[in-house]
């Protein structure tokens, strides 16, 4: 029986690529971004127009007027931006697996956050305020452990918070007819929210790129 023994500059055992999902990502956040844009300019259209005599489309008592043209399109937008969103979270988590994994095998430490605090550390109440943003901090140490989280990462993470606040971001505590008429009665809240969520698409992209570049580079200067 031959022992094959292992050459000083074979890989660690878990090291994935990057490259291809970190691109994914980036499309898919700048897609979000646009959707988000899109969804803003619907909103300036539906102020612009004002709110029909008839009144907004939900009008109580579980009666919904039909819509006019500018608010089937909103629908349609809405749904849209909802759909391009989720497969940009789906994205970004797949890169965000795979730099975790190279993280881990990097370092030869466990991340201080288990495998599924990466999908449900950002639904969790309380715990979703900081473990998505630690799990991206330890793929920065894994490569710098002696400098300090880059500051996109801060900017992203705080975007991404004002994103999710009041009910008017990400998530929206109303439905789509409710949005409609917070645009016709104030809708400086929700371009606020749509500019937040795009600066945060961008601070996202910015950071997959930097994050997985110094990945890279790290790699590629030990040899492997």
């Amino acid at each position: 029986m031959i022992e094959q023994k292992s050459s000083p500059h074979d890989p660690p055992p878990g090291l994935r690529p990057v490259r291809g999902t970190a691109r994914c990502a980036v499309v898919a956040l700048a897609l979000a971004g646009a959707a988000w844009l899109v969804r803003a300019v619907w909103h300036i259209r539906l102020a612009v127009a004002g709110e029909p005599a008839s009144g907004p489309p939900d009008q109580g008592g579980g009666v919904h007027r039909p819509l006019n043209a500018l608010e089937d399109s909103y629908h349609l937008v809405s749904s849209v931006g909802a759909g391009v969103t989720a497969v940009c979270a789906i994205a970004f988590l797949f890169w965000l697996d795979r730099v975790r994994d190279n993280a881990k095998a990097l370092s030869g430490a466990n991340p201080r956050y288990g495998y599924g605090w990466l999908w449900f550390g950002w639904v969790v109440p309380v715990a979703n305020l900081w473990i998505p943003r630690g799990v991206v901090a330890d793929v920065h140490r894994s490569v710098f452990p002696e400098r300090r989280l880059p500051a996109v990462v801060n900017w992203w993470w705080g975007l991404w918070l004002a994103g999710l606040a009041g009910g008017v971001g990400i998530i929206y505590a109303d439905d789509t007819d409710e949005v409609i008429a917070r645009a016709y009665h104030g809708v400086l809240p929700l371009l606020a929210a749509d500019l937040v969520i795009v600066a945060a698409a961008g601070a996202a992209a910015l950071m997959v790129h930097m994050l997985t570049t110094a990945q890279r580079e790290h790699i590629a200067g030990k040899g492997y």
